[in-house]
Formats: structure tokens, sequence, C-alpha cells
């Protein structure tokens, strides 16, 4: 197979007849791990073994879903979590599609006004830090609602070697003790005491946490009501509420995952199967495709000016309206039809000029008559019955909201972040809101996560997702585009330079050391105002590429520890 695509390669690059601009080709395609089964791609790879060897046993997708999240909530504490919430979207194998949400809620007793300071104005650290920020977590309700629809083997026979993973312990990456070391006086700060993770550790070091082992033990033999109404819950309400916190044994009780329609669209040959709000990610991706569909980005070339330039302008248009448009479809009405129609979208590219930029000052959200973090973690599989799934899972900020609950194992979300404090002012990730995303109680906040599953001619294409709070948007469509208009493999396109661009802020953000120092300057000279300067990383993707033989390519981000196994 790869000996087949070298040799395209090398005809195709034979075949030009007129010279093309120096860029910086490749002389050989890089692939990810190829295997003709099931495939598991995820950021550790303790979690994507585990999730492997349940496919082995014979359990389906959804059964290593249930294994491959919990894994990562013992092994990447830094987004894996049993306190946070998530989404997931499925393609079975019979092309029948759906998506899951299984993201936090506002406590009951949360108003719209909770962060903001006597003059009206929000307290950032209130939201972001401690157990005022806690939203009501999902992650478990989520696993069981999809164990108990779709799942092939036994919740025991899924949990349990989490549970030894937990006992026995994991190995701490360089990237790891560097994020431990980064957040270790907060995690003292905010728990008022020391905590398992505030230790001291150096790369290869072995984690045991055998009371996070206790609590999954407990999940077992209890099933979701042991989090949600069981021994789990009340000592992770009593740990909440003795630091000041909200969240009631009322607000476990009531919470449910919820079934939704995923946001389907078209773009060119290919269909689109991404997450409906409350996460915002399947409209913004359908937007920015739909806007840029008109424009020959393969003639124009990877990363190339005119590239860079009309991805630009669509994303400065799509977050513009999730700013105003988008939030909780329980408590808003979302004009989700009219904001991906064809109409609507090319009229909101109609003031493009080629020769500048379009300032976001001079650009609002558009007109319809009548009317999120970086520190996220996502997984993609396929199982050997061509199933698949895409799960974008997290605690919002690195290690959530800092506050762990000693006697369970275990850090809680700062998702109420995720709300507008006070519409027009930004979040953490540099996002705005209106009124569609303010707080409410049992109300869900808006999200940026964007697990995406793609078709071509009918037959399952892709699974691909990411970190990156705002970013995250931004690199599953870069990843897709890199696939499909620039002809690259699934590890190649994971690991190409990724660039941003979310309304407001107005600046460009650029991998550093990444783009052609011409291209940057010739779009400073258009308007442009671009930083490269920080080292932010844009997504962490791993994703999962069907190639035409019907075996399965898993790119791991280089980015992270990410890890593919398949068989």
């Amino acid at each position: 197979m790869r000996s087949f695509f070298l040799l395209l390669f090398i005809l195709v690059i034979a075949c030009k007849t007129t010279p093309e601009p120096k860029v910086d080709i490749k002389t050989k395609p890089v692939f990810g791990v190829i295997e003709k089964n099931a495939m598991v791609v995820s950021a550790r790879e303790e979690a994507s073994k585990i999730g492997k060897e349940i496919l082995q046993k014979g359990g389906n997708v959804f059964d290593a879903m249930v294994a491959t999240e919990m894994a990562l909530a013992v092994s990447y504490p830094y987004a894996g979590n049993l306190g946070g919430g998530g989404f997931m979207v499925y393609r079975k194998a019979n092309g029948e599609t759906g998506a899951i949400d299984y993201r936090e809620k506002a406590p009951g007793a949360a108003f719209k006004d909770m962060y903001l300071d006597e003059n009206g104005d929000p307290i950032p650290e209130k939201s972001q830090l401690g157990a005022m920020a806690v939203g009501v977590p999902g992650t478990i309700a989520g696993i069981f609602e999809v164990h108990k629809k779709f799942g092939t083997l036994p919740i025991k026979e899924l949990l349990t070697p989490v549970v030894e993973l937990a006992n026995n312990g994991y190995i701490i990456t360089e990237k790891q003790q560097k994020r431990l070391d980064h957040y270790r006086a907060l995690f003292i700060e905010t728990n008022r005491d020391t905590i398992l993770y505030a230790k001291t550790y150096k790369a290869l070091d072995t984690v045991k946490n055998p009371m996070l082992a206790k609590t999954l033990q407990r999940i077992i033999e209890n099933g979701r009501d042991e989090f949600y109404k069981g021994e789990t819950a009340k000592e992770m309400v009593n740990y909440i509420q003795s630091l000041g916190g909200i969240i009631t044994m009322e607000d476990l009780s009531k919470y449910e995952a919820k079934w939704r329609e995923p946001v389907k669209f078209t773009y060119k040959d290919l269909n689109i199967i991404s997450m409906s709000p409350p996460s915002s990610g399947g409209v913004c991706l359908a937007q920015i495709m739909k806007m840029i569909e008109p424009y020959e980005l393969s003639i124009y070339g990877h990363n190339s000016l005119k590239s860079i330039q009309v991805i630009t302008e669509a994303e400065r248009r799509a977050y513009a309206d999730r700013s105003f448009y988008l939030g909780d479809p329980d408590f808003v009405k979302i004009p989700i039809d009219t904001l991906i129609s064809e109409s609507y979208l090319s009229e909101r590219m109609k003031d493009f000029n080629p020769k500048k930029a379009t300032l976001s000052s001079d650009l609002n959200y558009g007109s319809i008559p009548g009317y999120e973090s970086s520190e996220t973690t996502h997984y993609s599989i396929i199982d050997q019955f061509g199933n698949a799934i895409s799960v974008t899972t997290t605690l919002n900020g690195a290690y959530g909201s800092k506050l762990y609950v000693p006697e369970l194992g275990f850090f809680l979300n700062n998702e109420m972040d995720d709300f507008s404090a006070k519409p027009g002012t930004p979040n953490m990730f540099g996002l705005l809101g209106a009124e569609a995303n303010s707080i409410a109680p049992e109300k869900r906040m808006l999200s940026s996560m964007t697990p995406t599953l793609v078709e071509k001619d009918g037959k399952l294409w892709m699974s691909v997702g990411t970190p990156g709070g705002s970013t995250i948007i931004t690199s599953v469509l870069q990843t897709i585009l890199n696939v499909k208009e620039y002809g690259m493999t699934m590890q190649d396109a994971v690991n190409a330079p990724r660039f941003h661009h979310q309304w407001l802020p107005d600046v460009v953000v650029f991998e550093p050391n990444s783009f052609d120092k011409k291209i940057l300057d010739s779009l400073r000279t258009k308007g442009y105002k671009t930083n490269e300067e920080e080292s932010r990383v844009i997504g962490k993707v791993d994703g999962i590429l069907v190639l035409p033989d019907g075996s399965l390519e898993g790119g791991a981000d280089k980015r992270g520890d990410d890890t593919a196994v398949g068989f």
C-alpha cells in the first residue's frame, strides 16, 4: 500500500509540465499506523491499547468507547475525566448516524449574573477556579447511555482493565511532567491542601491512583446511579460544598445525557456529520466549509497566501455568527437551517475582498429575518464491523477547575466559564457570547467541540476531532481539507502546520516557525494582524482515514503523546 501511494505520488510529480513555485514538498508521504480491521487513536497509549483490546475481545466501537473514555480519565487527568462531559457522533456500518450530548449543565442554584462584581463586571477566577466553577458532570451518564443503547459486552468486562490501570499505575511522560510542574502551586491553593497530582513527578515515574480505582469499582457494581445518587455522589457534593460550591444531590440525580440529531452537510463529494448544539462545532464547520467551497483551494496550494486568506475570512464570519446565535437548543431557538444554507453563506462572503482584510470591527453577525477549551481531549475509533465514532470530552481548562476530590481520585470541570458571564465579554479562550449562551439553571453551556465523521461516495471515509478550545473547529477543518484538497495522508494531514482566526480578537494565530515568512508579510500588507509569537498548540488532532483498499490509517498528532493502535 505504501509503495503504491509513493509510486502514484512520483508519477503525478513527473507528469507536471509547467514549473511550479518553489514550495516545501515532501518527497515521500508519511503514513500513520495502518491496520486492516480496526483502529483506536487517542491522547494516551494506555487508553488506545485498552480500547483495542476490547475490540479484539469481540466488543464493538461503543464498548471500546466506554473503556477508552475511562482509561483516559486514569492516564490523562489533564482532560480525560469522570468529572466533566463531552459529545459523541456515530455512524453504524449500515449508514445510520446519530449523536449524544453529555455536556455538563449549570446547577439549579445558578443564575445569570453569578460571576459579576458589584460594578457588573466579570470575575474570571470565580468561573475558572475552584468549587463555583463546576458544572454538573455528564461523562458517566454519557457512557452508560451509549452502553445501554449499543453496548454488547458487560460493563464489568469493559471497566475492569481500567481499574487495573488505576491500581497498577501509568507512566508519566515528559509533557505530563511539565504540565504538572506548571500547575502544582495552583492545585494546592485551590484545594487548600496537597493532592495526588501536587507531588513532584519526573518523566518515567509511575502514578498509581487507588482511590480512582475504588470509585470505578463501585461504578461497576452499582451502575450510573453510583455517580449520581450513591456514595460517590455524596462524597463529591460534600467536597464541592465544603469549598463554597452550589452543586447539590438533586442536581446530580436530575442529570440526563441527551441523544441529538447531528449537523449534516455536503462539501463537494463529501458528506460531513458533525456535532449539533450545544456544541458550536458542527454549525461553524458547516458555515466555513460552505463559504470556501466555491474557491479552488487545491489549485491555490496548501497554506498558500490565497488559501489562508479565503479560510481566514470564512472563519471570521462563522465565529461572528457563533457569538450571537448559538447556545443550548433546549433553551434558545437556533436557526441552524438558515445559518448553514448556501444563500445565507454566499451573502456572508459577498464583501470579501482578496486585496485586503475584512476588519472584524466592521463585521457583525449575519442578519437573519425574524430572528469553548484548549485542554480538551479527543479519540476516534473504527471497529472491525464497520462502525465508527468520533468523541471529544473535556474538563474545559487544564485539570478543569483544579478542584480534586481526594477520596474519589478525580478532578472536577470548570465548564461554567463557557457560559457568557456577561454578554459581550470574552471567556478564557477569548470567545464572546450573547444572550443565547447566558447562564440559567440546568442549561448546557456552549462548546467548540467538533467530533466529526466524513463519508465519501456514501461510504465511511474519516473519523476526526481534536482538543483546542476555540481552535478545535479550525483544526478539524484544516485536517479534512489537507486530505481532501491537498491529497495528504492522515498522518501528514494531522501533523501539518495550522493557523486560526475567530473573529475577535482580530488576529490570525500561526504555529511558530511553520509558515513562509513571505506569505506572512503579504498578509500583513493586506491588513491582516498576525501572531506567530505565542507557542500555543493549535489542536492535537486524532483521526482515522479509510484507505482505498478498506484498510485504516490512524493519524496521531505529534504535538502530544497521542497514539494510534489497531489490528
